[in-house]
């Protein structure tokens, strides 16, 4: 065995031990072309913390996605920014920038069904994401089972504290589907603790007018309101549904054949 084989399987060794997969799979090539192009020793240490570097972020940025729930395939991208109001198009372009989650401000959507407001949050969260923050995502029905399971075991805090380690949760579909009195106290509780901690991305096809409906009572209807609006974005979109759209376009063609053949 040479004395250069013997440095690469000890060099190799040392970084399995100090967990740096990126340098150990790549210094050889890299040490390589360091002498084609007669880098310093600096130089070509930089570019190998620099792969390794950029290799966990993309790691860590593949499962914060994960662990996030969010509908991975609503991104940005896929998202028809044409059929947004002016306003919130320039809302939206405010809220890219991530610093809402800095100043712990919430992002309240109202709209219809299929006015794309999931879609847009789900965005919204997934560019979060890429920024380096963790985002969590639920459908309310969901949340408040999990939270109702919880205060059952005798574990609702420790489930509000592990919510807490989120920057930007968001609760999709509020008030969709109605729940009791005890499920919401336990989504109230949630709210409460997360004023001003925490921001909160929510969905709701219901305006804050019909929210009692969702609350079962004035006075935590007004106090949920009024934690929620405190520090906030609004954003409404009063557009037609985009699935309706999409089934009129399909059913177009059709139409028009029918009509040629008359």
């Amino acid at each position: 065995m040479t004395a250069a084989t013997d440095v690469k399987t000890e060099l190799t060794s040392h970084l399995r031990e100090l967990h740096l997969p990126t340098i150990r799979r790549c210094f050889e090539d890299k040490a390589r072309q360091a002498e084609r192009e007669t880098l310093s020793y600096e130089q070509y240490l930089l570019e190998l913390a620099g792969l390794e570097i950029q290799e966990r972020r993309e790691n860590r940025i593949t499962r914060l996605l994960q662990e996030s729930r969010l509908p991975l395939e609503k991104t940005m991208d896929s998202f028809d920014l044409k059929r947004l109001p002016p306003k919130v198009a320039r809302q939206l372009r405010t809220l890219l920038d991530g610093t809402f989650v800095d100043r712990r401000e919430n992002v309240l959507a109202f709209g219809n069904p299929g006015s794309g407001k999931t879609h847009l949050l789900s965005a919204i969260g997934q560019d979060l994401i890429r920024r380096g923050r963790r985002v969590a995502f639920t459908t309310c029905v969901r949340l408040v089972q999990d939270l109702l399971l919880a205060k059952k075991e005798l574990r609702l805090s420790k489930a509000i504290r592990k919510l807490g380690q989120c920057e930007a949760l968001v609760i999709d579909d509020l008030g969709y589907v109605q729940q009791s009195r005890e499920e919401m106290e336990v989504l109230f509780t949630l709210l409460a603790e997360r004023y001003e901690r925490g921001s909160v991305l929510i969905s709701s096809n219901l305006p804050f007018s019909k929210w009692e409906a969702i609350f079962k009572d004035p006075m935590t209807t007004a106090a949920a309101i009024d934690r929620l609006v405190h520090h906030s974005v609004i954003i409404e979109l009063n557009i037609a549904s985009y699935r309706m759209e999409q089934a009129k376009k399909k059913q177009q063609p059709s139409s028009e054949q029918a009509a040629a053949d008359e």
